[in-house]
């Protein structure tokens, strides 16, 4: 009978403690003990089971405490556990050195879990009133609180309410376990002959959970030599061999490792060209990595020698495959290779221990023979006629008729690069030009009239030219000439009315080429046969001539071949490319072949027929008239004159010196006081309506303003040059289509009165207004 009580109450007692376990879920709440506020029952125990969501742990404190003192707290007790462990024991109402009330204390749950049990003895006598608690889940900052090294993040952690996640860094790569960081390094591959590797974030901690290829490939020939600093640092174990981190190499068909430790594994000397290494890293450790150094070395080529007059770059005592050696020569020598001059040349070793090419010599440079000179000489300064490096040679001009230009020495030297250099010009060689405005002869001090003057000795007026012209179109004549100064090999210039295709009506064209002859070097007309005769190439008209009043009466011819410069063939000068135009009172020079009989008459001589009026070239010297005078003169007259201030007159009051007709074109020339050389600065046009040589007649002249001729609306074309600028000390200057003020020779203008006593000329086309010569 007593078993069968005893085995009821166990019974009973196992329902009671079945019937007093509450399950609690929810994220806060209120736990009571029983019949709180009254007094707990005696013998009692009831369990709470907290339990909040992954990510929370629970937070439990106490508003009111009053139980039952006992040593230990052994007979009604408030006990809270978790995880097994327990976290706090209450009981009494104020803590002493043997119990402990809760007060103010706050509990935390490691975890989401918690677990409070109530327990009263078999007596309450004092009628202790029990508790009333609190609890609510409270977020758990994983991030700052990593008790657990298999919870934290490798790099970045990101808490948010109930859990948080990890980041890796740029470059790295999250690992499956959504808390390592690893690093993407299985394709890295170096094809320098030398370079450095590293494991990543070297000397920092190496990458978790990582596995690392890198290759190097070199050509074959090559060795490479792996070289590991002193610094290495790769987790392992004291008892196992490399079981959490390590490196392996393999080299062709060798195998290096593993390695890991401290210990460095130095220099390895693999014998290949192709080297794997391999770096594994577990999911844990904090170890610095490793750096290595490699380097390659080739199958060596025989030593060099520098060739003779040249070196070579870089000049060692030993040479391996890939090694390239440049063969330079010293200054003014040049590699000879297979018939090639070239200034360097590369050879290279090749991987089965010989070179790409023999070497080849060095020889010195040759300039060739230099280039001929037109109209000039070369001579060579070195013996022997050398044309190689630092030879020298001399170009010189046909003296006495042409000049070198620009004025400098002549002298050119075999420069480095294989060509002649001037000092100065550079690559660029001097022009031999004419000399202008230097007769052979020298003109006599004093001269006679043209008209009662003298004869000009051969070779006085060396560029006048006797211009022919034969123009059917022409009316009334077909056949008239005048006269021209030559400018240059193949040009010559003249007034623009003798070229002048003469119409009923007042156009102005010129007349064709095929019918203009030009003779040089010309004394007497009865003896050709020594002159020089040109047809023309071109003909060309000022373009602003004008055939009311002869303004702009300049014309050029271009020969159709160049005549050879002599004795009797040089060209003048012209005026500088600013002239001051022949002063007042000046005296000048003009020759032709005009009427030169004081008593025959123009129409006298028209009706006799058209020729030469004088066998032998005559010449004279003129004074240069006041323009103001002249001006007044000719306008105090009857009929329509114009002297414009293109044009300058010269002449005699007394008459007796003029120039007449078949002198148009001709040039007036002065010398230049300093380089003693002809200039013309002027050109025969026209004059009165008087007689030649007559009392108060002068004739007028064109005034010629050079200026750059690309500038003229007269450019020339792929026909030919028209002269240039040459340096002024020649005298020489670039003939612009234009006039300047009272500065040119103008024979052939409207009519005008005579001014003073001087000379005039009717044009050929007998108009009588206006006179030309």
């Amino acid at each position: 009978m007593r078993a069968f009580l005893l085995c009821c109450s166990l019974y009973v007692c196992l329902l009671r403690a079945a019937a007093n376990i509450v399950e609690l879920n929810d994220m806060f709440g209120e736990i009571q003990s029983p019949n709180f506020p009254d007094s707990y029952p005696s013998d009692s125990e009831v369990t709470w089971n907290i339990t909040v969501p992954e990510g929370f742990r629970i937070k439990l404190y106490f508003m009111h405490f009053d139980l039952e003192s006992s040593y230990l707290c052994e007979y009604d007790y408030v006990k809270v556990e978790a995880e097994d462990q327990v976290l706090a024991l209450f009981c009494g109402r104020e803590t002493t050195d043997t119990e402990q009330a809760p007060g103010q204390q706050v509990v935390l749950s490691p975890g989401p879990f918690m677990a409070l049990t109530f327990r009263s003895d078999f007596s309450n006598e004092e009628r202790f009133t029990g508790f009333d608690a609190h609890y609510m889940a409270v977020d758990v900052d994983e991030c700052t609180e990593k008790s657990d090294e298999e919870l934290a993040c490798d790099h970045y952690c990101h808490n948010y309410i109930g859990g948080y996640y990890c980041s890796c860094r740029i470059g790295y790569i999250l690992h499956t376990d959504n808390r390592t960081c690893r690093v993407e390094c299985s394709d890295n591959v170096f094809t320098q002959r030398t370079g450095v590797i590293t494991s990543a974030d070297f000397p920092g901690p190496y990458p978790k959970s990582s596995d690392c290829l890198y290759r190097i490939e070199l050509e074959d020939g090559f060795a490479i030599t792996l070289l590991f600093e002193e610094s290495f640092d790769v987790e392992d174990h004291p008892e196992v061999s490399c079981p959490y981190d390590y490196i392996k190499i393999k080299a062709g068909q060798k195998e290096f490792g593993p390695y890991c430790g401290e210990k460095s594994p130095g220099r390895i000397d693999t014998q290949s060209n192709s080297v794997q290494i391999l770096f594994h890293s577990d999911n844990s450790g904090e170890n610095g990595g490793w750096r290595l150094s490699y380097t390659s070395t080739g199958n060596p080529c025989p030593g060099l020698q520098p060739p003779a007059n040249g070196k070579l770059d870089p000049l060692q005592a030993k040479y391996t495959f890939k090694d390239q050696v440049l063969i330079i020569c010293d200054l003014g020598y040049k590699v000879i290779k297979d018939n090639l001059e070239m200034d360097t040349f590369q050879i290279e070793c090749l991987k089965d221990g010989t070179w790409s090419n023999k070497i080849p010599p060095c020889k010195i440079v040759d300039c060739s023979t230099p280039t001929e000179l037109e109209h000039g000489h070369v001579t060579f300064a070195t013996r022997n006629n050398l044309t190689t490096y630092k030879s020298q040679v001399h170009y010189s001009c046909q003296k006495p008729y042409y000049t070198l230009f620009p004025n400098v020495t002549g002298t050119y030297t075999c420069e480095a690069q294989g060509v002649w250099m001037h000092r100065e010009l550079g690559r660029k060689l001097p022009t031999c030009l004419p000399v202008c405005g230097k007769p052979s002869h020298s003109l006599p001090t004093l001269v006679k009239r043209i008209i009662g003057g003298r004869n000009a000795e051969p070779g006085f007026f060396p560029w006048q030219a006797l211009i022919v012209v034969e123009d059917t179109s022409r009316v009334p004549n077909d056949k008239w000439f005048g006269s021209g100064a030559l400018l240059s090999e193949s040009w010559v210039l003249t007034a623009a009315h003798v070229l002048r295709s003469q119409r009923r009506d007042n156009t102005v064209i010129p007349v064709s080429r095929e019918h203009v002859t030009v003779y040089l070097g010309l004394h007497d007309v009865r003896d050709k046969a020594g002159a020089v005769n040109r047809t023309a190439a071109r003909v060309v008209l000022h373009p602003d001539f004008d055939i009311q009043n002869y303004n702009h009466d300049i014309a050029l011819v271009q020969l159709r071949e160049p005549v050879a410069l002599g004795p009797r063939v040089l060209p003048v000068c012209l005026p500088g490319p600013e002239p001051e135009g022949p002063l007042p009172h000046t005296l000048g020079l003009v020759a032709g072949w005009g009427i030169s009989n004081p008593n025959v008459t123009v129409d006298e001589v028209l009706s006799s027929g058209m020729r030469t009026l004088s066998d032998v070239l005559q010449y004279v010297k003129l004074p240069v008239v006041l323009h103001a005078e002249c001006k007044a003169s000719y306008e105090s007259r009857s009929g329509n004159y114009s002297v414009t201030e293109n044009m300058f007159c010269a002449g005699y009051f007394e008459g007796g010196k003029d120039t007449c007709l078949g002198d148009s074109g001709g040039a007036f020339v002065i010398q230049d006081p300093l380089s003693r050389r002809w200039v013309a600065q002027g050109l025969v046009s026209w004059g009165g309506p008087e007689e030649c040589g007559s009392k108060q007649v002068v004739w007028k002249a064109q005034v010629l303003q050079p200026a750059a001729v690309q500038d003229s609306q007269w450019a020339p074309g792929p026909e030919g040059d028209l002269p240039v600028d040459r340096h002024a000390a020649h005298g020489w200057a670039t003939v612009l289509w234009g006039c300047s003020p009272r500065k040119q020779v103008d024979r052939d203008g409207r009519p005008l009165p005579a001014p003073a006593p001087g000379v005039r000329e009717r044009p050929a086309d007998q108009r009588r207004p206006p006179p030309s010569r």
